[in-house]
């Protein structure tokens, strides 16, 4: 079962063989067309995608369902979804049996083509696992951090020689992190391990927070992806990450603040995963080689930690965040969480934090895709409040990104560019 999925549902050679799939059944309910039938199939194909091309633009735009804009390519999807479903239905009236056997296979098959085409934009789930929001990832192994190892004098980078034996990757898996101190519901932690923690005698290693979208799972596969690669041009060096599950198993919006409806997010990952950090992982011990970082809702709760805790976290990513705590629906929230207390609400809020405040060690790097409208205001205004407060900022738009995939995986790679020399990794 484990290997079912793991299969791999994105990518060209997918989209190619499920593509053709559904071209071809597509064309099977135009065999043998009557001047009648030819009329009929294409003013249902035709009324079915004005139909789906209506119902998209509700979705996005009346009701904006996802917060976020749907590329071309998504509305491709579901527009052509809703064409090829509307010949389907007109396929079972008035024609031969044959004709309604291939309509009544073809509607799944349309619906999963469609489904797959949608998800290979998104770019977020990239195995069926994945998709059904199901971990994929075995246990890693851990060894127990050398209590007398101590920490290099300089960079690491200076004094850092790879071992003949080291591997050329990394390796990722899950750890159970208990919520000792919280009691907060976490599903298991992505963990990676770059190629240097697998040495020998692995040297002390930046420490890497990581808190992904909601929905989504803590997934280990887009940070080690990102820092293999980083690893590979310097000796092996990467911090060692931790994804961890901010939102739980029924993937709620907490707010990433310890509230009696979610439970105590906000300690959970400030005690309780830092705490199992320092006990089983090779970190350094100080501030500065400590990131918190998040895509999405995870962008959020990294930006406001780093202002809560800056003893702390010397180090922020704040990837297509929100500019605070439930600001897809700050009504509900303020109702729900803050019994209608808007005063303790914007107590929660990162920019009103920073307000007269300086962070004149802090290292904070803020990425968006440059089509995200929504985000792009938010990361704009958090980056300048937190260039106001001291922090060295950087603000960088994805070239024609959206929220989802190349948002993530760019905002990644612009975060360790910045933060590499800042670690001791490189120059």
């Amino acid at each position: 079962m484990n290997e079912l999925l793991k299969l791999e549902i994105s990518g060209p050679l997918v989209m190619t063989i499920a593509g053709v799939i559904g071209a071809g059944f597509f064309l099977l309910l135009f065999l043998r067309p009557s001047a009648r039938w030819a009329l009929t199939a294409i003013t249902a194909i035709v009324v079915a995608a004005l139909f789906g091309w209506l119902t998209v633009w509700i979705v996005e735009d009346v009701l904006d369902v996802f917060h976020v804009g749907l590329t071309p390519r998504v509305w491709f999807w579901a527009i052509s979804c809703f064409a090829a479903l509307g010949l389907a239905v007109v396929s079972f009236r008035h024609s031969p049996r044959w004709r309604k056997v291939v309509a009544a296979v073809s509607v799944p098959v349309f619906l999963l083509v469609a489904a797959l085409g949608i998800n290979t934009e998104f770019g977020l789930n990239k195995t069926l696992g994945s998709a059904l929001g199901i971990s994929t990832e075995d246990a890693i192994q851990l060894a127990k951090p050398d209590p007398d190892a101590s920490s290099p004098a300089g960079p690491l980078w200076q004094s850092w020689k790879p071992p003949a034996d080291q591997p050329s990757k990394g390796e990722a898996g899950t750890q159970v992190i208990p919520a000792t101190a919280s009691g907060f519901n976490a599903r298991p932690a992505g963990i990676y391990l770059p190629p240097a923690a697998l040495a020998a005698h692995p040297p002390k290693l930046p420490l890497f927070v990581l808190m992904m979208g909601q929905p989504g799972l803590p997934d280990p596969q887009y940070v080690s992806a990102a820092l293999d690669e980083f690893a590979a041009k310097n000796n092996g060096l990467a911090p060692i990450a931790i994804v961890a599950d901010q939102i739980g198993p029924d993937q709620d919006d907490t707010l990433c603040l310890d509230t009696a409806k979610y439970g105590n997010v906000e300690k959970y990952i400030n005690e309780d995963v830092v705490n199992w950090a320092k006990a089983n992982l090779n970190i350094l011990p100080d501030r500065e080689h400590w990131t918190i970082a998040g895509y999405s809702n995870g962008g959020q709760c990294a930006i406001s930690f780093a202002v809560k805790y800056p003893e702390m976290w010397g180090n922020v990513v704040d990837i297509s965040g929100e500019e605070f705590p439930g600001a897809e629906d700050p009504a509900g929230n303020l109702a729900a969480i803050f019994n209608g207390n808007q005063a303790a609400y914007d107590a929660q809020k990162p920019i009103n934090i920073m307000k007269g405040k300086q962070f004149p060690n802090t290292t904070a790097v803020f990425t968006v895709g440059s089509d995200d409208t929504t985000y792009v205001a938010a990361a704009k205004a958090v980056s300048a409040a937190a260039r106001n407060a001291g922090m060295t900022v950087t603000y960088y738009e994805v070239p024609n990104g959206g929220h989802v995939g190349l948002a993530l995986n760019a905002g990644l790679t612009k975060g360790f560019e910045v933060l590499y020399p800042r670690l001791g990794l490189s120059r």
